[in-house]
């Protein structure tokens, strides 16, 4: 009777009392939970949008200030752990959620589902995220490619070092396709969930218990580089001209996260927008997301 109590309390708490799947949403580098600017904003249109639906935002953190500061330095796992404690202990979501993640959020939600074994996510919409990292500075793609080139090369040269990886979050998703073998042992996130090392079979059997995972692409994105790793692809091995997609990749073809049977399950669903990162029209969102996936 306690249980159910809290349950109707936390669910009238939000002003939502409906059959609609509940929903977990996780902001991007130097967001926060709960800005109105931002997520606020989004949680209110999804909420009008659904009909009223119970939401919860993941704050790292006591604030949102600090919730901000985390984005950028507090160590991804340690943000994954966190997170599963608190969504596995929300009775709210205990009978499955959708999520939604922005940006690095959503590969953070992708890590989530593979790690936390005790929340049952649904349907997984990631953002702009960046599947398989990112190689190069956002915006620099306005500058002629010798300068950006010339950056990312030094970039490089600190990324893997192991304290920038334990305190700067953006460190632990650098993909350098030059050094592929530093990456691979080097890279504290990204290359710890890709499976690149090892291969963990829970991984593997966690990301297939989705229902679906969507991923969207910003045609005109100017933050992430390559865009591909919005849809899992990236930069050929050996070079950093050249990409490929998910399909044509080891990732796939060796099937280290059991990606590839998602797809031939039709579990992988690749959507792109004309815009710039993590801008799209509201009508566009509801028609492929909201319609297909959230109700």
């Amino acid at each position: 009777m306690n249980t159910l109590y809290f349950f109707l309390l936390v669910v009238l708490s939000n002003g939502v009392l409906s059959e609609n799947t509940p929903i977990v949403l996780w902001h991007g580098m130097g967001d926060s939970c709960c800005f109105s600017f931002s997520l606020g904003a989004f949680q209110k249109k999804l909420n009008e949008s659904l009909g009223g639906v119970y939401i919860y935002s993941i704050q790292i953190g006591d604030n949102i200030i600090e919730d901000v500061e985390n984005s950028f330095f507090k160590y991804p796992l340690d943000q994954l752990n966190e997170t599963c404690e608190t969504l596995s202990a929300d009775p709210a979501l205990v009978n499955g959620f959708n999520a939604i993640g922005f940006s690095q959020g959503g590969q953070f939600l992708r890590g989530l589902v593979q790690r936390c074994p005790t929340i049952k996510m649904k349907n997984l919409i990631t953002l702009g995220a960046q599947h398989q990292g990112v190689y190069g500075l956002p915006r620099c793609g306005a500058l002629p490619f010798e300068i950006c080139n010339s950056l990312r090369k030094i970039l490089s040269q600190f990324a893997y070092n192991r304290y920038v990886q334990d305190i700067l979050v953006q460190a632990t998703y650098w993909h350098d396709p030059i050094n592929e073998e530093t990456y691979k042992h080097e890279s504290a996130y990204l290359g710890e969930i890709n499976n690149e090392r090892n291969i963990n079979q829970d991984y593997i059997e966690r990301l297939q218990s989705l229902e679906n995972l969507v991923m969207v692409k910003f045609i005109n994105d100017t933050m992430v580089q390559p865009v591909e790793s919005e849809w899992f692809g990236f930069y050929k091995p050996g070079q950093a001209l050249e990409t490929e997609t998910l399909q044509q990749s080891s990732l796939y073809t060796d099937d280290r996260l059991g990606l590839k049977k998602m797809d031939e399950e039709s579990k992988l669903h690749f959507l792109e927008v004309e815009g710039d990162h993590l801008r799209f029209p509201w009508i566009w969102f509801e028609e492929n997301i909201i319609e297909k996936f959230l109700k």
